[in-house]
């Protein structure tokens, strides 16, 4: 069997005329790029505020904090993709609603799917910060304290920044999981990377090659993600830091 000439459908032009599916499927990794990104960023704002409020004395803070976690961490997310698309846009006021959903395509689909994804990721992050926060040992905050730090102050130039560094190669399996699972938007009708290999599909009736290229564009995006996380990961890491938050802590 000839693979060479199955694989040059790859070159052949797609029906809409964009260009070659192999440049159908690299727009498509863009736009899972950009959805995980933004919705990253999202994941990271709402999660890094969430986490810390549940290592706070405030009982409520931390029962309103575990509520918001418990919600959206044990609903599927495809089933938040549909909520975010079909069910928000009717709650929200009728002009804010109408005009979400009279969002010309991409849009229409991007929006929901970046708010889903990273609302879904903050509840996972909101994990990662507590345990890195809890991780360190207590004397930590107490010398903040006794230094004529607020609580607050505390945390921002005390707590956190250990905590980030010990956090951050969880961090990076997050970001890798935002981008495999922006493929779910596909559902809503973004047409991501996975979404283009199934549309090529069904143009070309190329099952094999289409989701073949596919993951080997996922594989290859993930490994530059884990090269570059890697090397930050040794220009921020604190010698010691790792060893002795993993240790058995007095009192424990």
């Amino acid at each position: 069997m000839n693979y060479n000439w199955h694989w040059k459908v790859l070159l052949e032009t797609e029906p809409g005329g964009s260009g070659t599916y192999l440049h159908y499927l690299i727009v498509g990794l863009g736009w899972t790029l950009a959805t995980a990104l933004a919705a990253w960023v999202i994941a990271l704002a709402i999660g890094a505020l969430v986490g810390t409020l549940r290592t706070t004395p405030l009982k409520w803070v931390v029962r309103l904090g575990n509520l918001y976690v418990e919600i959206f961490r044990n609903v599927p997310l495809i089933v938040q993709m549909f909520l975010w698309f079909f069910v928000v846009p009717e709650l929200l006021p009728k002009g804010l609603g109408d005009w979400i959903k009279q969002m010309p395509p991409p849009w229409s689909s991007y929006l929901p799917a970046v708010l889903c994804l990273g609302i879904f990721t903050s509840v996972r992050v909101a994990e990662q910060v507590r345990a890195g926060i809890n991780s360190l040992p207590r004397g930590q905050r107490m010398a903040g304290i006794a230094t004529g730090l607020t609580e607050t102050q505390t945390y921002r130039y005390v707590i956190l920044p250990q905590a980030f560094r010990i956090i951050l190669p969880p961090l990076t399996s997050e970001f890798m999981n935002v981008i495999k699972n922006s493929s779910v938007a596909l559902t809503i009708g973004l047409l991501e990377l996975t979404g283009r290999a199934r549309s090529m599909q069904e143009f070309s009736f190329r099952v094999f090659e289409a989701f073949t290229a596919a993951t080997v564009i996922y594989l290859l995006t993930n490994l530059i993600v884990v090269v570059l996380m890697r090397a930050l990961e040794k220009k921020v890491r604190v010698p010691g830091l790792i060893a002795v938050a993993g240790a058995p802590q007095a009192g424990h």
